[in-house]
């Protein structure tokens, strides 16, 4: 893999990139870029990049690990191969063990009931926390990360649901779940519990000089990340390619999706938010670039580009942006997947809420989105990709 040319183009605009670039460690700073080359039956072709990609140097992934489990939410759906059993069922979520809760209401769903499709829109559109630690009970901790492995994530754990503190012996229990069409059950699933650790090697497990505490008392301690959900870049982009580009892999390797669920996910991954009524957002509260941080660096001003749909997967907690991304021109017939993470934690205290997204993280982002999208316009190609599977524009 080239690891000369990323940062050959970063140094290349130091009006951008300079203060990263004098301190590319301090700032946790990773990317993989990797540009995509059709043949004559539309085949992709894959050629990547990389600037200071290290699976073993840990960061903090967030929300991205949200589309492996709705892609796996999906998958569990197919294999149980039960009649009338769909993304669209309704389900209700018991509680079994401490700190547990359940769920038989989902008031932004247009019948009022919760359902798996219904979570996935909420984790593509805003990524809804809720949502993703629902999926990961359906699906199961064990399953969950055995299927990370199956698919070649190998580097990478789901291990805790997200912001409940979800750590320890609670994180390896998951909740009883029902699929019921009225007064039909179709599928009972009963709690479950997963002894495992899933022990990765990693270092930056321990970061900062302090934390606060949830009596919001300072603790002059490092903070520390370990046994906590793991996603390094390289995984998260072999996830996005499979999803985006099945053709491209043998077909025991691929995910088991049906069409209609390659194509949901698709629409909702690159939709806005103000392009959904069920949920329905206050476009006060997700703006329109909310959850695209690669080009647009979330500005609420930014002016948005009919042309260009960005796939996406975005991350933000404990100073860490992540985005994980396939960014698409169909008029121009540019397209690339691009995945990033940085940090910013100046006073390096940790859950105290003080990152500088707005003036590093975010801005960052959105510039190296654009430059690398500069340059694929420089790129010929011998074949103009077909990209109408992926054009959902209304």
């Amino acid at each position: 893999m080239d690891t000369i040319y990323l940062e050959k183009l970063l140094q290349g605009h130091p009006e951008l990139f300079q203060k990263i670039l004098d301190h590319p460690s301090k700032n946790e700073v990773q990317i993989l870029y990797t540009q995509i080359d059709r043949d004559k039956n539309n085949v992709p072709h894959f050629k990547s990049f990389s600037y200071r990609l290290n699976p073993n140097w840990y960061f903090y992934p967030a929300s991205t690990v949200k589309l492996p489990t709705a892609i796996l939410a999906l998958e569990k759906i197919n294999e149980l191969k039960i009649a009338g059993l769909s993304k669209d069922t309704p389900l209700r979520i018991d509680s079994s063990y401490e700190k547990q809760t359940a769920v038989v209401q989902d008031e932004s769903a247009k019948n009022g009931l919760p359902s798996v499709g219904q979570y996935i829109k909420k984790i593509l559109l805003t990524s809804d926390n809720d949502a993703q630690n629902r999926l990961f009970e359906f699906i199961g901790r064990a399953e969950l990360n055995s299927k990370l492995q199956k698919h070649g994530a190998q580097n990478s754990r789901i291990v805790n649901r997200l912001a409940i503190g979800d750590k320890g012996v609670w994180a390896k229990h998951t909740n009883p779940i029902t699929f019921y069409l009225e007064d039909k059950t179709l599928y009972k699933q009963d709690a479950q519990f997963d002894p495992n650790d899933y022990p990765i090697k990693l270092e930056n497990t321990r970061q900062g000089k302090g934390y606060m505490n949830d009596k919001d008392e300072l603790i002059h301690e490092q903070w520390s990340f370990e046994g906590l959900n793991v996603y390094p870049l390289d995984d998260q982009q072999l996830i996005m390619k499979k999803l985006l580009f099945p053709e491209a892999f043998d077909a025991r390797k691929r995910f088991k999706l049906t069409n209609d669920d390659y194509s949901f996910l698709y629409d909702y991954m690159s939709r806005y938010p103000f392009e959904s009524d069920y949920p329905k957002y206050d476009t006060t509260e997700f703006w329109p670039t909310y959850s695209k941080l690669l080009f647009y660096g979330r500005d609420k001003k930014a002016t948005i580009n009919p042309n260009i749909r960005i796939f996406n997967k975005y991350g933000d907690s404990y100073g860490y942006n992540i985005d994980n991304a396939y960014i698409v021109d169909f008029e121009k017939g540019i397209e690339f997947l691009l995945a990033v993470v940085i940090q910013s934690n100046e006073n390096g205290i940790y859950n105290d809420g003080i990152y500088e997204y707005e003036t590093v993280t975010y801005p960052f982002l959105k510039n190296i989105g654009q430059i690398i999208y500069q340059e694929e316009l420089k790129r010929t190609k011998e074949f103009r990709p077909d990209l109408t599977k992926f054009d959902f524009r209304k």
